[in-house]
């Protein structure tokens, strides 16, 4: 269903029809409430919901201290600048590339290679606690699926995406002081 302004999302659930943007409008006012320091308690019996919900939500995107980072990422105008950002953000593994880097990659090595090179890269990221992924809406979904981390993701476009994307430093260098903060 669409409305004047956007896909409105909806699901059935036995006798109930439940709206996507209704919950995501109270997660996003819990979570300021939370952040202008109410307590959970407050939030919960100003929203009406129970605190205990607050708590496992808190839990579920909870970037805890001391966890690992890494940032994978393709196709990417800006690598250079970005690799800088994140090496100075302490990041702890970065893998990005160009279309150009990502298209010879892929023709450099047989399907076997691929695979072995694909499956050994997915195998590193997943050691890490945060991941920030860089790519095209469907292949973000791919990795999300995969990563078994606390992935934050930037979409860079619509798949297929065959030309470098601008990443926007200011974005990054936000991403990385919220997830410092959090460590």
């Amino acid at each position: 269903m669409r409305n004047g302004v956007g896909k409105m999302n909806f699901y059935r659930i036995q006798d109930k029809i439940v709206s996507w943007q209704q919950i995501e409008r109270t997660l996003q006012k819990v979570l300021q409430m939370r952040s202008r320091g109410f307590s959970q308690q407050e939030t919960a019996d100003r929203l009406h919901i129970d605190r205990t919900f607050i708590s496992r939500l808190e839990s579920i995107g909870e970037l805890r201290k001391g966890q690992s980072l890494a940032c994978v990422g393709f196709p990417v105008l800006n690598k250079a600048e970005i690799e800088d950002i994140l090496e100075k953000g302490g990041v702890d593994y970065i893998f990005l590339m160009t279309e150009q880097e990502r298209l010879d990659f892929v023709n450099s090595l047989s399907g076997k290679e691929l695979l072995n090179q694909l499956m050994n890269l997915v195998a590193k990221v997943r050691t890490y606690d945060v991941v920030i992924l860089l790519g095209s809406d469907e292949r973000l979904k791919l990795m999300e699926g995969v990563l078994n981390s606390q992935v934050i993701s930037i979409e860079l476009g619509v798949s297929p995406i065959t030309e470098d994307k601008w990443v926007d430093p200011a974005e990054i260098r936000k991403i990385l002081r919220s997830v410092k903060s959090a460590r």
